[in-house]
């Protein structure tokens, strides 16, 4: 992800400068990524658990490595978009099999612990990675450079893989689940649809915080998003454990509410203290959210189809951002900052109630919120 989030401040002077092409190219190089992630995540969570996580990570980190490659031959827009496509294919590979490798290894009552603080890596890379993309550029002003570290630190990403422990679930031929089933779980939808809703509060925090609070003559929308980040990071480093204690679905209901509320609060925020508060208590929803309805996607998955579940869990994500820009932003252009904000915790509210009818009971007809109290 360090190699990821170095190329994205770059990138949009690459296309206007040497490239010479225009904004819409800038929007079509950056987005081409996430739509690659998208269709991605399923199929390589799919081959790792035919495969195994090492390779099928390995291959992921290796497509990386060639996008940072990519980037240096001067092939016009087309073939940055054929970079990022290849990148974001790679990132798909790479965190889908990792996040299934985590559940693989980890014990039932602290999975959900475990792939929270795993999420963080995705956190690191596109606040750190930037920094390092950005410094480097100014040092040296060569965009080479920069694809040097990218390609750089992808491939010590590939290095460090053969240090990983080896104890991997990989599927027999008689085991392997068959059909459309194999490639989209039926238990990772109904999960993936509540995040789906619950992300487009994300959606309007990442898009209009800062627009927000330079219209109410406020500012310092960067310490009002760091405050976010700061209670996403805090959240799964002091409290990642509460969904494995709450049980899945209490979490998930309890996570989409602090959202919700999160989201209201900065929708009338007049002050920098309000709005620090909302971007708080919005984060900490935020990352309680992804780990506890993935507790509740691998309770009812065979461990035969972790990696396809969680690829497909993870794709509803970037779907939700995808399209949940967009759609925050025609409510802003047609009503407002404020509603923008308002109709991200409509969709906190309806992931809850998506979460509410999952059923408790996973595979072993055992409740997934059965835990110990808080």
């Amino acid at each position: 992800m360090l190699s990821v989030g170095a190329a994205l401040p770059v990138l949009p002077r690459y296309v206007k400068g040497p490239i010479g092409a225009g904004d819409v190219a800038v929007g079509l190089v950056i987005g081409s990524f996430a739509l690659a992630a998208i269709v991605v995540r399923p199929i390589a969570g799919r081959s790792g658990d035919r495969r195994g996580r090492r390779p099928i990570m390995m291959v992921g980190a290796g497509l990386t490595a060639v996008a940072g490659a990519l980037y240096a031959i001067p092939w016009g827009v087309a073939g940055l978009v054929g970079a990022r496509i290849i990148l974001g294919a790679g990132e798909g590979v790479v965190y889908t099999s990792g996040a299934a490798w985590v559940a693989d290894r980890a014990s039932e009552k602290e999975r959900g612990r475990l792939i929270g603080l795993y999420g963080l890596a995705i956190w690191g890379g596109v606040s750190i990675g930037p920094l390092m993309g950005e410094s480097l550029y100014e040092a040296t002003k060569s965009f080479d450079a920069v694809w040097a570290l990218c390609v750089g630190l992808s491939t010590l990403s590939l290095i460090a893989l053969f240090w990983m422990p080896r104890n991997e679930t990989v599927v027999t031929h008689e085991n392997q689940p068959k059909g459309i089933s194999s490639l989209i779980p039926r238990a990772s939808i109904r999960p993936g649809f509540a995040l789906l809703l619950a992300n487009l509060g994300y959606a309007a925090v990442a898009s209009f915080l800062v627009l927000t609070l330079d219209h109410r003559h406020i500012g310092h929308g960067a310490l009002a998003f760091a405050s976010f980040a700061g209670a996403v990071v805090i959240n799964r480093l002091l409290l990642g454990d509460v969904p494995d204690r709450m049980g899945g679905r209490r979490a998930a209901m309890l996570a989409a509410g602090a959202e919700g509320v999160g989201l209201l609060i900065l929708a009338v925020a007049q002050s920098l203290p309000i709005a620090l508060l909302g971007a708080a208590v919005m984060g900490s929803g935020f990352a309680m959210l992804f780990p506890s309805l993935a507790l509740l996607v691998l309770a009812k998955t065979e461990p035969a189809q972790r990696g396809a579940a969680m690829g497909t869990f993870t794709a509803f994500f970037d779907i939700g951002l995808a399209f949940g820009s967009p759609l925050v932003g025609v409510v802003v252009a047609t009503m407002g900052y404020a509603a923008g904000f308002v109709a991200g915790a409509i969709g906190s509210l309806a992931g809850l109630l998506v979460a509410a009818s999952i059923s408790p009971h996973g595979l072993d007809h055992g409740h997934a919120d059965t835990a110990e109290p808080l």
